[in-house]
């Protein structure tokens, strides 16, 4: 739609590039609104293929700096491959520059930039104008920070990341700069590990910029080969990620490890001893006749255990303690001595199922199956479909049962919900 680019050298501007382009579709209203970028601006001007060559040798051989880096650029990348060129630049985003050296500050918008610094700007939201104001807060930063602090936190921030010597170094310019799902193999074609990422290159990178943490450094040494697959969106590489895991179990992701049976925590009549027992679950059984789900048994002990201590509830009542006589609780206050006859059976009961609702599982809020269905820039799309919570006739998950609850709290944008009715 518009590129605009300052040439920066030793501190000065050398030269600026500014165009509008054609994208050959419709300009939706909001971003017309929000750039001043009309359908009739762009309407004679030329496509991207027209301009590639003049951005590139440009670009080429320089620092690639935006505020929100990682969008422009991929976003640029991807124009590039489509016309089946490569174009890979290091990177810095002012945003990450921002809040490395003002940390103490809350906002690291372009406007708060603007406004913490001085910089004022005619042309904001245009390509050009904001490129200058980029320009203007590199300046500020060279002259308010000294070289010794400030070059330091560039090059961290740059940090382009050096491949393991095993792996070819070509991987690094085909990654692709979107959404989708990464799988580390080693010796004898071995999966090692599983990954999501919003951005594909970005996230395998970062495993070896930094191999102070031990996973980072197992992969470093171990990886002989990268695979990825692109998803059209966030929620489809979250999808993907989780139903590897549970099909391949790699062993250095902890759920490939802890995949397998779940837990969960189930009461019984307010008589019965013990009231509460820890049951395996194989499938996903009545929502509301159990609490919570747990990868181990244990896991579930410990949370009925805290459940207990905070609500002043029996242990030995919940089948946590065995013996006779009272339950340790009450001899620290920690029980209102149902043990012992001092709170009758039924209102403890009622106690316990109050302070176990915060466990409950969701019921299926939806008539029939739905579908989660997201479009990429190329235009591809998918469609996840789950029906009572499990993905299109899988055995239930708990890594899914969450990604779905998750995204019906907090939907997830370019991310669409449909409604197929009852099955």
């Amino acid at each position: 739609m518009e590129a605009g680019i300052v040439l920066v050298e030793d501190g000065a501007v050398v030269a600026e590039y500014a165009t509008l382009v054609n994208p050959g579709v419709r300009i939706p209203y909001a971003i017309q609104q929000f750039t001043g970028i009309t359908q009739e601006m762009v309407a004679d001007a030329p496509p991207f293929a027209a301009v590639a060559q003049d951005i590139a040798a440009r670009l080429d051989g320089r620092l690639f700096v935006a505020h929100n880096a990682r969008f422009d650029y991929g976003f640029l990348r991807n124009e590039f491959r489509r016309l089946g060129r490569r174009f890979r630049a290091p990177v810095l985003c002012t945003v990450r520059l921002s809040r490395a050296l003002t940390p103490a500050e809350r906002g690291h918008n372009l406007d708060a930039v603007m406004a913490r610094h001085g910089i004022a700007c005619e042309a904001r939201h245009r390509a050009l104008g904001d490129a200058r104001v980029l320009a203007e807060f590199l300046a500020i930063a060279r002259a308010q920070w000294p070289a010794e602090a400030l070059g330091p936190i560039v090059e961290r921030l740059v940090g382009t990341a050096r491949l393991p010597p095993q792996l070819d170094p070509g991987i690094a310019d085909e990654l692709p700069e979107g959404p989708g799902v990464y799988l580390f193999y080693g010796e004898d074609d071995a999966l090692l590990y599983v990954g999501k990422a919003k951005n594909l290159a970005s996230r395998v990178l970062a495993h070896f910029a930094d191999t102070r943490a031990k996973l980072e450094r197992e992969l470093a040494a171990l990886v002989r080969r990268i695979e990825w697959i692109e998803t059209a969106g966030e929620f489809g590489a979250l999808v993907t990620e989780a139903r590897l895991i549970r099909a391949r179990r790699p062993p250095l992701n902890r759920r490939g490890r802890d995949a397998g049976a779940l837990w969960a925590i189930r009461l019984r009549e307010e008589a019965a001893l013990p009231l509460a027992e820890i049951r395996e679950l194989d499938a996903l059984d009545d929502p509301g006749a159990s609490y919570g789900l747990f990868r181990r048994r244990v896991d579930a002990e410990r949370a009925l255990a805290g459940l207990a201590r905070e609500h002043a509830l029996c242990a030995k009542r919940l089948g946590l303690e065995a013996g006779e006589g009272s339950c340790v609780g009450l001899q620290l206050g920690r029980c209102r001595g149902v043990c012992v006859g001092r709170e009758p059976p039924a209102l403890h009961a009622v106690r316990a199922r109050l302070a176990l609702a915060g466990l409950k599982r969701r019921e299926w809020p939806f008539d029939g199956p739905i579908g989660v269905r997201e479009r990429d820039w190329r235009g591809v799309q998918e469609t996840h479909v789950f029906d009572r919570w499990c993905y299109e006739g899988e055995p239930f998950d708990l890594d899914l049962y969450r990604i779905l609850a998750g995204f019906l709290d907090r939907p997830i944008r370019g991310a669409e919900l449909i409604r197929y009715g009852k099955a």
